[in-house]
Parts: structure tokens; sequence; C-alpha cells
């Protein structure tokens, strides 16, 4: 069974991680894709050595690529490129902002000189404006966006614990390539598409920032809470398990106090009729809540949150994560020969067995590809 995306050919000038989740995604799909590495290799291959010795980045997002080594400021390197684009469908770059168009690789210019030719430039901030010369790295990407600031506890912002602005960047990459493959089907023209993490994370940062011009208060850091919601947040059981629970409507809260607090008439109750009264009153609430959890163990709680149709889970750690039986695994072939465990992509495609590619070397296509698109 073919791929949806077999027979393309994706050029990628990358590192890191935006740029090289977006042509995981479109390697996944079936296409050939073309990394592009300096001679050192891409930086984020030094990133750790906990995957048989290998990045644990690198392996999740480079598998199924082939690495070619080439430096862009040498005229035999950059004429090869040249040719490698001029048969590719799309070209992708996450170079510091301006360096392709000074090596001779603006996307403007390649779309003249190819019209079929899809374009994607990922920056930090933009390629305008006082921040487009800008070092963004997913931690400060959080911090200049806000959301450092509305993620963690009352004592302080926190950061979200995976490279989230990175990956929402590498996500729109994709996408958009998929839309401007639809959109050349119908025009047999390529698309320039630019996308920056701060976008990304920004596009993300709706809800508090209308909220903030709405009331003229930001939304606090509650921790595993719901500024909004209550209850909504995590409770500690009688053997240390931590169960985050959720309640949506009075429906469910009234289900809720009847077969889990076993207090039907709590709804009732002064402080605890609606949400926004819950709100306003979320201390006295939660301790109310947070007692029950108490006397029950982990087991018990589930039972009972089961019983009263209550929307729960535990606060897993990576322990349990790796344990977890909703978790789906694949794997994956590394350059030694050996083989690591990752967890499948989120995407499954009825009918067909997932069959993701081996990850390069460094260089390790390199004599092949330049033989194959020599003059």
């Amino acid at each position: 069974m073919t791929k949806p995306l077999e027979g393309l050919l994706i050029v990628s000038l990358e590192q890191a991680v935006a740029a090289p989740y977006c042509s995981a995604r479109l390697a996944d799909a079936g296409a050939r894709v073309i990394k592009i590495e300096r001679p050192e290799g891409d930086f984020a291959r030094a990133y750790d050595r906990s995957v048989l010795g290998l990045s644990s980045y690198f392996v999740w997002l480079n598998r199924g690529k082939e690495s070619l080594v080439s430096d862009i400021k040498n005229p035999d390197d950059a004429a090869l490129l040249h040719r490698l684009i001029a048969k590719a469908d799309v070209f992708v770059q996450n170079l510091a902002p301006g360096a392709a168009i000074r090596s001779g690789f603006g996307s403007d210019t390649l779309r003249a000189r190819h019209e079929r030719l899809i374009t994607v430039d990922i920056s930090g901030y933009g390629e305008t404006g006082e921040y487009a010369s800008m070092k963004a790295y997913d931690l400060l990407i959080q911090a200049e966006s806000g959301l450092a600031m509305v993620t963690g506890h009352p004592a302080g912002p926190g950061r979200v614990g995976v490279s989230i602005a990175d990956v929402g960047c590498g996500m729109n990459a994709y996408t958009g390539v998929l839309e401007a493959l639809i959109e050349r089907s119908r025009t047999g023209r390529g698309k320039g598409l630019k996308v920056s993490l701060f976008d990304a994370v920004a596009d993300w940062m709706n809800v508090p920032l209308l909220y903030f011009e709405g009331t003229g208060q930001a939304p606090q850091r509650l921790g595993l809470a719901h500024p909004s919601i209550c209850p909504y947040g995590a409770f500690a059981t009688a053997d240390g398990a931590l169960v985050l629970i959720s309640i949506q409507n009075e429906r469910e809260w009234a289900a809720f106090c009847s077969a889990f607090l076993d207090a039907p008439d709590l709804p009732r109750q002064p402080g605890f009729e609606t949400n926004t009264i819950r709100v306003a009153n979320r201390t006295m609430v939660d301790e109310r809540v947070g007692q029950m959890f108490a006397g029950l163990t982990r087991d018990q709680a589930a039972a009972k949150l089961r019983k009263s149709n209550t929307a729960y889970g535990f606060v897993n750690d990576l322990a349990a994560l790796r344990d977890h039986p909703a978790l789906r695994r694949t794997k994956v072939a590394l350059p030694d020969g050996g083989v690591a465990e990752i967890i499948a992509p989120a995407v499954i495609r009825v009918g067909e067995t997932l069959n993701l590619g081996a990850v390069p070397s460094i260089g390790q296509n390199s004599a092949a590809i330049r033989a194959a698109f020599a003059d």
C-alpha cells in the first residue's frame, strides 16, 4: 500500500526541532526527505546520549530521512543544493533570519525560478520588526509570549515541560505544506509559507489574552487547577496518588456530589450552588472535595469516580507513562543497527501498518545523493 506523499521530494536545510518536526511528518507520510546537515551535523545530535548513545530529540525527529552533509558557502555544494531544489516539491529552512537569502536560497527567488516549488521559512519571531533578528529558543518564546506567566503555581511562572513552541511551529509548518500541496494540485503553482515559534504559541494564548482584555485581570496561576472552573484540580489520596478531576457543568456536579462525595444536598448549600459561586469559594470547595479523597486509596477513588461518571485522570510520572495502557509504541532502526522504541505518531491510518524509516548517521547518504544529482 502506498503512502499519501510517496513520489514527493522534500529538501530541508534544518536543525534542532521545528523544521525537523515538519519534515519528519512528511517522511512518515511517504515523502523522500533529504536533510541537509553541516559537516559537524545537526546540533540536536548532541543534545543528549540517552537512546543507545544517540540524542532522544534526533531519534524522534529524523527517522525516515536521508542525510547529506553540505556546506552551502562552498560553491560546488551550493550548486548541488540548487540542483536538488530544482527537482524538489518542498524546500524547508530554519536558518538564522536572512541567512538563506544571503546564501542565495531566498524563498521568493527560488519560487520565481521553480513555479511548482513550495517554500517554508521557519523563524523565531517572523522576518520583520525589531524582534526579527532575536535568537529564539523554546523557553525564550514561552517567556516572551506570556505562556510562562500563566503556567505554574501562584509562587511564580513556570515552563511547559516539553519544547511546545518548537513542536507547535513544526505542526503549523506541516499543516501549511499539506494545504499548499492541495492548492498546487488545482493551480499548478507552489506557495510561500512563513511560520514562527512566537506565532505558534501566541495563537494558543488567545483565551488568556481575550480574558485579560475583557476583564482587566490575567488568569491566575493555579498549578493543577483551572482558573475558571471549580472543582477542577488534583487531589491526594490516602496512598499518595494524585487524582485530577474535572467538573464541566451543574449536572456533573450534582452526580459527583451524590455518588462520590455521598452528599446529594451539597449543590444547594451556600458556596456550592453554581460554578461561578464555587470559583469564588474555591478554597472551601477544594477542602470539602479533598477530605473525601484523603480517606480513599487510589483504586477506591477510581471506583467511586467511575460510579459518579466524573472525568478524572491520574497525575502520572514518566514510569507510569511508560506503562500506560493507552500508550502506543513503535520501533525505529538506528544507524548502528540498534533499534529504538519511540511513541507512535498520533494519527492512525486505518488499514495501514505503521512503518517508519531509519534514523540516518551524519552524511550517510551523501555519496549517493551527490552521484544522483551530479551535473
